[in-house]
């Protein structure tokens, strides 16, 4: 049961996220397909919330004293991702959104998804459609790296 817990907890962190959720909990020994489970719902779990609130929460902090230099960051990091979605995009932003999401590379997760989509004032569906086939093909990506990596391991 912890084994879960933590995978599910992992794949609400930011920068983490469901990429080292289910690394993380195949190497602790759970099943493949029960950890990508776990990981997709707790990385989507944050997806509404960052959508409406976290943009506002970023730019009520970023003149904060102790947490300034952080959510100032995190909020160029949104910009900065929503800008080269939109130049790379077009009208093609759906797709852009998930494949951005969906590959897995450092920041282009659900946080930094969701947060670009925000910021860009996307639909509110289309944004979560889209954040969570990313989430979807990045936890098939994770997974089949994952189970390959263990294997060869073991």
């Amino acid at each position: 049961m912890i084994k879960y817990l933590i995978t599910f907890v992992v794949s609400m962190i930011p920068l983490i996220e469901l990429r080292g959720a289910i690394p993380i909990a195949v190497g602790m020994g759970v099943n493949l397909l029960p950890a990508y489970v776990i990981a997709v719902i707790g990385n989507m779990i944050p997806v509404p919330f960052i959508f409406f609130f976290a943009r506002k929460v970023l730019n009520w902090g970023c003149d904060k004293p102790l947490i300034g230099g952080l959510f100032t960051w995190c909020l160029k990091k949104g910009e900065s991702g929503g800008r080269k979605l939109q130049a790379k995009a077009g009208q093609g932003l759906f797709l852009a959104l998930l494949l951005f999401v969906g590959i897995p590379l450092p920041g282009t997760g659900a946080w930094t998804g969701t947060l670009a989509a925000s910021i860009l004032d996307m639909d509110f569906r289309k944004s979560v459609l889209a954040v969570m086939l990313g989430v979807l093909l990045a936890g098939i990506i994770m997974g089949l790296v994952s189970a390959g990596v263990f294997t060869v391991i073991r």
